[in-house]
């Protein structure tokens, strides 16, 4: 997959036939609901202990495939008293904690874990990213990461770099690993492969894609290169 930067007329010509695939699809046309209100602002109580413990409860029953029938007979629990437990709007006793713990197969403390646990954020100021190696970077990529944070409530990991392609980058690897990568260009020009398709990309344009494919950049058509690079994966993929 090694090329020299040339121009764009030479190579796009010779990638096995691949195609320029940049008016493939048309984001203002995309018309699926978004399954989630970025703006909307979740429960003002939730740092509160019960409701802490309700969404817990209601995640661990969930997570086994039962009802909340099934749970009232498990433990012998009214079904009102779980819908006010899951809702937050009671105060389970321990001797309560007890028998939820038993029927759904884990710890009492596992009912307090996102009471205790804290968000965490990370800020980077300008220039102070941290420096990595990743393949390619011997060939003159520098890959700057922006943040990481490890163990989180979302069970996703997010890894945003930087990444700066010079004049010395005259081979580039092919990529693939598993989750979603965003791609958002900032400095430069490049004809970007993504499986068999080909994008060329200028200051502004992004691409967003399926990282299982084969992916990297093709065509260095305007050094210096700087992009945005977001992956996405399970926790459970690191």
């Amino acid at each position: 997959m090694a090329k020299k930067a040339t121009s764009l007329k030479h190579d796009a010509g010779t990638a096995g036939k691949a195609k320029p695939s940049a008016a493939a699809i048309d984001p203002r046309k995309i018309r699926a609901p978004l399954t989630q209100n970025p703006h909307a602002i979740r429960d003002t109580r939730e740092k509160v202990l019960e409701v802490a413990i309700g969404r817990e409860v209601r995640a661990f029953r969930k997570k086994l495939g039962i009802t909340v029938a099934d749970l009232a007979a498990a433990t012998d629990i009214s079904l009102g008293m779980l819908s006010k437990i899951e809702n937050g709007i009671t105060s389970p006793s321990l001797t309560t904690l007890q028998a939820l713990s038993r029927a759904l197969g884990v710890p009492v403390t596992a009912f307090f874990r996102r009471f205790e646990e804290e968000r965490s954020a990370v800020f980077v100021k300008a220039g102070e990213g941290l420096d990595v190696e990743r393949r390619g970077t011997r060939a003159g990529h520098q890959y700057n990461l922006l943040g990481h944070i490890g163990s989180n409530t979302s069970g996703v990991v997010v890894e945003p770099y930087l990444i700066t392609l010079t004049e010395d980058s005259d081979v580039f690897p092919t990529f693939q690993h598993e989750g979603m990568e965003f791609l958002y260009m900032l400095e430069g020009e490049v004809v970007y492969r993504h499986g068999s398709n080909l994008y060329p990309m200028k200051p502004g344009d992004s691409l967003f894609f399926d990282a299982d494919a084969p992916h990297g950049p093709e065509v260095l058509s305007v050094l210096p290169m700087r992009y945005l690079s977001i992956i996405c994966y399970p926790q459970s993929a690191g």
